[in-house]
């Protein structure tokens, strides 16, 4: 078969380096772009705080200003960039060698000396989970081969307390990682062991097994503890699908005696890995991107710039390469390309992060505005319909963007900090032919559910009856897809006695 040579056109489109860096900004929020700025300071030492500036006044720009500010400032980097092309006159990079084929000891400068002091943090915590447990087990009479199986057994416990590994598969893995050949009964004989540890009930490996240990640990066995094992033992699924005349004929029993139980049950803990250890007491910390108060019933959006530093280009790097440009030795030149690559690195960072600023300001005050009603009074009936189309035709950006800047991103209103997201919902249409939002849907299930007798809970149907009641002609099959929205359970699950 003869070789033949063709042409083709192809319309490529790709996303430039400096690009992909700006979408990956986008979707951080404050308290991770904090973090990843701290890295690129680490990371580049060409890049630096300015600390210069007149105490960094609080860059809460409001959406009016953007214009006049981006004409009427040239940032520190920019004219640094004129400066860099000026000095790169006739200065090829291709002629050297790429910047990873250079000896980094070479180039790189430690600003420290062995007489300057150095402070160190010093982070105290007490043992964590696993480590409570470890000590447990020294505490016991065990062989050496036991103690070395029941380490291994505490490092299969999860953050909830659970073993979910299967025991035979434990057997193999201590066979081939630890040498170790050893059998099911042999595990379970010291996972006994390791289930009368404090937190009680850890080292179970179902939620049936960790309620029994609870239970059958408690030193006073009263009537109701004595049913709550028989229950949990004979009834779990019974229990839980809460079957509750199923357990009363079963037990012949009254509905007094059931409560009993079931507060017996609930009070138990199911997850104990989390009443100790690593995961006490950590709660996520939620900081808002961004700020929206109301001043006359106007609406006025800031940007939270919370500990996010000034940033510019190092000095020492523009002056090390106007030097290392002057030079003829190929080795210095070659380290003249590193500096360059650090000092474009740093411009595109700091382009990158200018630019994030401006899209999630313009972003949020097309949202701003086009929920503005809500926002000047609080009242959720007064959300309208809106999707990210509707956003990202308002500012003339992708509806990727736009996606990016709601993600994972807080705004904190005088009716308090909601995750931004929230705001987009579907449209709705009443009898009346009015577009509601599905948002204000969810609010009326949400306080018919509030409001619901806890011995009769509203069906689906039930709910969907009262909501053509109120003029929403919804099917069973939706109410039910925005109950599960909302995370509250099917009617039964609700049940109370």
């Amino acid at each position: 078969m003869a070789l033949r040579q063709t042409q083709h056109l192809k319309l490529l489109q790709k996303l430039s380096p400096q690009q992909i860096q700006l979408m990956k900004l986008l979707q951080l929020p404050t308290v991770a772009l904090e973090q990843r700025i701290k890295e690129e300071l680490e990371l580049n030492p060409a890049l630096e705080e300015d600390n210069n500036e007149s105490e960094n006044e609080d860059v809460e720009n409001e959406y009016d200003e953007v214009d006049n500010t981006e004409a009427e400032e040239v940032s520190d980097f920019e004219e640094k960039e004129k400066e860099v092309d000026k000095i790169d006159d006739g200065y090829e990079l291709e002629d050297y060698m790429d910047a990873g084929d250079l000896d980094a000891y070479k180039y790189e400068i430690s600003n420290r000396s062995a007489d300057d002091e150095v402070f160190q943090s010093v982070v105290v915590e007490g043992p964590n989970f696993h480590s409570q447990l470890e000590e447990q087990l020294g505490l016991r009479d065990l062989t050496e081969k036991q103690f070395a199986i029941g380490l291994y057994l505490i490092g299969c416990i999860d953050e909830d307390g659970y073993i979910r590994r299967d025991l035979d598969l434990v057997v193999d893995d201590l066979a081939f990682s630890q040498n170790t050949e050893t059998s099911k009964e042999e595990l379970v004989e010291v996972l006994t062991v390791i289930q009368e540890f404090d937190p009680a009930g850890v080292g179970a490996r179902t939620l049936q097994e960790c309620l029994l240990i609870q239970l059958e640990r408690k030193p006073v066995k009263a009537k109701e503890t004595h049913l709550a094992i028989e229950v949990v033992k004979t009834m779990m699924d019974e229990f839980s699908k809460k079957h509750y005349d199923k357990i009363i004929r079963k037990l012949n029993i009254e509905d007094d005696d059931l409560k009993e139980i079931i507060a017996e049950i609930t009070h138990l803990n199911p997850r104990p890995g989390n009443s100790e250890g690593d995961n006490k007491g950590q709660m996520s910390e939620v900081v808002p991107d961004f700020n929206i108060s109301v001043n006359d019933g106007i609406p006025e959006l800031s940007i939270n710039q919370r500990n996010l530093p000034e940033l510019k280009i190092s000095n020492d790097y523009i002056e090390m390469l106007k030097e290392y440009s002057r030079a003829k030795e190929k080795a210095i030149k070659e380290a003249g390309s590193f500096v360059k690559g650090k000092i474009e690195s740093a411009q595109w960072f700091i382009e990158a992060l200018h630019q994030r600023h401006q899209t999630m300001l313009v972003s949020m005050h097309a949202i701003m505005e086009y929920q503005k009603e809500y926002f000047a009074s609080g009242d959720e009936s007064k959300l309208k319909p809106m999707i990210l189309k509707d956003i990202a035709d308002k500012v003339g950006l992708d509806i990727s963007t736009v996606s990016r800047v709601a993600n994972s991103k807080y705004v904190q209103t005088p009716y308090g900090t909601f995750l931004l997201k929230t705001f987009f919902s579907e449209s709705l249409s009443t009898e009346g032919g009015e577009e509601v939002s599905t948002r204000e849907v969810k609010k009326i299930l949400q306080e018919c559910i509030s409001g619901e007798d806890k011995k009769k809970p509203l069906t689906d149907d039930a709910l969907c009856e009262i909501l053509k009641e109120k003029k929403y002609n919804i099917a069973r099959r939706t109410v039910a897809k925005y109950r599960e929205q909302l995370d509250i359970p099917v009617a039964r699950m609700r049940k109370e006695i």
